[in-house]
């Protein structure tokens, strides 16, 4: 789960299955820790359409936005993080077992939301990015 302002990750599951669980899980947490986003995004991916999925944005009452197929610039952020992580983390390891994939992809994760520096914010990284947002500006009209 990705603030797409910041691009920080909020929270995250490793799985072997396309269960919608995990995603659900990874889901509450972020929403237990970070709060309630008016608007959440997702591609239509079998998680993501799933019941357990959207009964938690809806019970939330958080609105539900979902690319269309093949509208990969909807979703560019949490993309360009996937490459990211394969490119700087996972190809260069070979993992022997889940838990030692899930403790090297949870390091990376840390070092990319606490050390990796991110141009679109002036070099903040985004956990800097993500405490320093202010509240959008409300325009009356």
């Amino acid at each position: 789960i990705m603030d797409w302002y910041s691009r920080k990750v909020l929270a995250w599951r490793l799985s072997n299955s396309m269960d919608a669980d995990f995603c659900v899980e990874a889901l509450k947490e972020a929403i237990a820790k970070h709060g309630t986003p008016e608007i959440f995004n997702s591609d239509q991916g079998s998680q993501f359409t799933s019941g357990a999925w959207i009964d938690v944005l809806t019970e939330a009452k958080i609105k539900i936005s979902m690319d269309g197929k093949g509208a990969w610039r909807d979703n560019r952020m949490i993309e360009r993080l996937w490459r990211s992580l394969k490119y700087e983390c996972v190809y260069l390891n070979a993992f022997e077992t889940g838990s030692e994939t899930r403790a090297r992809i949870g390091r990376w994760l840390k070092y990319y939301n606490v050390e990796r520096p991110h141009s679109t914010h002036g070099l903040l990284t985004p956990n800097e990015a993500y405490a320093s947002r202010t509240e959008p500006m409300r325009i009356a009209a």
